[in-house]
């Protein structure tokens, strides 16, 4: 098992014993400031009824996204992480 499948696998089981779904949860990332990058995560959160919040870093290099949203389950909060890993440069928080 690599390191990601046991970091979810541990996020997975501290979701399932400290939260109770359906929820609201709070997603992290900081990616490049790039346009196309920021859509990309905006549209994955799309008809949801996120709240969703950006700021630039002080170089303008980066942005923060921070997207608060009710989950149903844990699993659905796994398959947002692995969906945004998909986005070039991005760190999940």
């Amino acid at each position: 098992m690599d390191k990601r499948d046991q970091f979810y696998k541990k996020l997975k089981k501290k979701l399932k014993k400290d939260t109770v779904f359906p929820s609201k949860y709070l997603f992290k990332f900081i990616i490049p400031s790039d346009e196309a990058k920021i859509k990309q995560i905006e549209n994955m959160f799309n008809h949801l009824g996120a709240v969703i919040q950006k700021k630039t870093s002080k170089t303008g290099k980066y942005v923060s996204i921070s997207i608060l949203v009710v989950m149903k389950k844990a699993d659905d909060v796994i398959l947002k992480y692995k969906e945004a890993e998909k986005v070039e440069g991005i760190i999940s928080l």
